[in-house]
């Protein structure tokens, strides 16, 4: 297996990219440092300005709002949450929109996420909270409280727990009070990044000790991988659970689930800060920083598309979750 990469001359933002969201196998949106939200048609390589958004709003993360909820499907989503440094997270319709703002968060909104139907959102912060909303922005109830930033989280396949960092610690909190936490030692640097996957229901991180790992929802460690040069600071899971990309500085990998690495591919000097699942329709991972770079699977019937986020090397606590 091998991936195709392109790479665009100009960069479309001025400012560095620090999310990106697919809408569908063929488009996505990005969200960048100079305020401005593009949605990027790869079928005929046109790339449009959303909207400007207000210059004190700088994004981190982007979600988009499932297309199944609640036994309901649509043909393309809707609205995504963006999170901000400001401590608010915004529901922003696919027009671009802001819809609600929402105080959220003292300090940066490091990450949000919603759950597989749509009927909740889940934010962590740099407060080291963790907060559980309604669809609509309401605060249904803070899951969590720790004195360090939770960098990431992610839902149980059921949607019943959360998986969330806690410095070198991985942490999966039940939504029911009286129900076992299960908390242990996962690596041995911060933990940076973390995914869940709905179909095989095993879980990734990366972390600052430079290793990706694959586990089980007991904690069992599957796979650990060699130590690499730079913290791991992305991983996502295809939808179908058959493969997984890992980010690093100036490293991208395809791995199957096992952990073993399919392919590497070293781009240009950026590093994936942040990772989310694409679209099913066709296999592609999309690092990103000022210019858009494509991944495409040589053998499209290896894997769903994936979709990962990136931006330039920095220091744990500048990254964006």
């Amino acid at each position: 297996m091998r991936l195709k990469t392109s790479l665009l001359k100009e960069p479309k933002h001025r400012e560095l990219v620090s999310c990106v969201g697919w809408t569908t196998a063929d488009e996505l949106y990005s969200c960048s440092e100079d305020h401005q939200i593009l949605r990027w048609n790869l079928l005929n390589n046109e790339t449009n300005v959303v909207v400007n958004m207000q210059e004190d709003i700088y994004p981190i993360d982007l979600h988009w709002f499932p297309k199944s909820s609640g036994g309901k499907k649509q043909a393309l989503a809707e609205i995504f949450v963006l999170t901000s440094t400001d401590g608010k997270f915004h529901l922003v319709s696919k027009t671009g929109r802001i819809e609600k703002s929402v105080e959220a968060h003292r300090g940066a909104v490091l990450a949000g996420r919603w759950n597989c139907d749509g009927t909740a959102l889940i934010t962590a912060g740099e407060d080291g909270q963790i907060k559980i909303w309604s669809k609509s922005g309401m605060l249904r109830s803070t899951l969590a409280q720790q004195g360090s930033p939770v960098y990431s989280v992610a839902w149980a396949p059921d949607s019943d727990r959360i998986l969330y960092t806690s410095g070198k610690q991985l942490i999966i909190k039940p939504l029911q009070p009286s129900s076992k936490v299960l908390q242990w030692k996962a690596h041995d640097g911060i933990i940076l990044r973390v995914d869940w996957n709905s179909v095989n229901d095993l879980i990734l991180s990366g972390a600052e000790d430079c290793r990706y790992k694959v586990w089980d929802s007991y904690g069992r460690l599957l796979y650990m991988s060699a130590p690499h040069d730079y913290p791991i600071t992305s991983v996502a899971w295809a939808p179908d659970g058959e493969l997984f990309a890992v980010g690093s500085f100036n490293t991208l990998r395809l791995c199957d689930k096992t952990g073993a690495a399919r392919y590497t591919c070293p781009p240009s000097s950026s590093s994936s800060s942040s990772s989310s699942s694409s679209q099913r329709d066709s296999p592609r991972v999309l690092p990103q920083h000022r210019a858009a770079r494509l991944f495409n699977p040589s053998q499209p019937g290896l894997g769903r598309p994936l979709r990962t986020t990136q931006q330039e090397s920095l220091p744990s606590h500048q990254l964006n979750g």
